[in-house]
């Protein structure tokens, strides 16, 4: 049985995010909040506790914390519980049916960020890259260090390293395309850093633009995973469905943790079967924190009793 939250109790959903430095500090406490918060999510952690571990004093964690997610720590925890994953897949099937087509090319709103996407041709990725210029470069996001890969096309690739990973994170993402060939470039980075983060550069008259660099059914996946909104999810196997292979739940599972360009392609909404979080290549602890974080962007937390 659930029954929703005192509105007035609500945070008024997260503040403009910043990519600096402030971000990255704000993510660096709020990281090792979430990480109690999701590991011990069944004690039911106090403010107080949470407090006096991240070195603070209740309030200014209070006030870090729904500045950042536009929900108080005690809200978040109630946005990842089993209850609350089981009420985002509630209509996973009919969001997966939607109307509008999702060809290999043009512009839709396939979800919040306003998407324009096309895919390279098989033999394009058959080369590994060959031929392919990536630039890259490492920015201050709300979930730490990201990792952002262009083309003269668009954003390539997306990920997500915790402090001292950036080497590996960089490595795991050029190994997608061995043959390409890699420019570190802050400046054609940045700006997609502040476009993805930000929403108030959500805007249907600005389109990101997507290139994916894949199999055609892993493209075939990435692209339903831009079919489910903010404040929603789907199982591996409603994906599967959706794109006619019912019995490919395994595989779809595959490509979803294949999903090159993280947060954007939302592999995050995909859960397992009953709700559960399942895995997410870039850590569960920085899933929640995603999934969460929209929560507070897309709506009131329904609390279980």
């Amino acid at each position: 049985m659930t029954k929703a939250i005192d509105l007035s109790s609500l945070a008024p959903g997260p503040e403009p995010i910043s990519v600096g430095k402030e971000a990255a500090e704000n993510y660096a406490v709020v990281r090792q909040t979430l990480k109690r918060i999701t590991l011990d999510w069944r004690e039911q952690p106090t403010l107080e506790m949470l407090a006096k571990e991240a070195g603070l004093q209740p309030i200014q964690l209070q006030r870090v914390f729904s500045r950042w997610a536009g929900l108080t720590p005690k809200q978040f925890l109630q946005a990842i519980t089993l209850d609350h994953a089981k009420a985002l897949l509630r209509d996973s099937a009919s969001v997966l049916d939607a109307s509008y087509e999702v060809g290999l090319s043009g512009s839709s709103r396939l979800h919040d960020l306003f998407i324009t996407h096309e895919a390279m041709t098989p033999g394009d990725y058959r080369a590994r890259g060959a031929g392919l210029t990536i630039a890259y470069g490492f920015h201050p996001s709300p979930f730490g260090q990201v990792l952002i890969m262009v083309t003269d096309k668009g954003l390539a690739g997306l990920g997500f390293a915790d402090p001292g990973e950036e080497e590996s994170a960089l490595e795991d993402m050029c190994g997608r395309w061995p043959a390409a060939n890699y420019v570190h470039d802050q400046d054609a980075t940045g700006s997609y850093a502040a476009r993805v983060f930000d929403p108030g550069q959500w805007q249907e008259d600005q389109p990101l633009n997507v290139v994916m660099i894949g199999t055609d059914f892993e493209i075939r996946v990435w692209q339903t995973l831009l079919k489910i909104p903010m404040g929603q999810a789907a199982t591996y196997a409603d994906v599967a469905a959706s794109i006619g292979k019912p019995k490919a739940s395994r595989a779809v599972g595959s490509a979803v943790g294949r999903n090159p360009i993280s947060f954007v392609v939302p592999c995050h909404r995909v859960l397992a079967k009953g709700g559960k979080i399942g895995g997410y290549h870039w850590g569960l602890t920085r899933k929640r924190a995603i999934l969460g974080w929209e929560t507070g962007l897309s709506g009131p937390v329904l609390e279980c009793v």
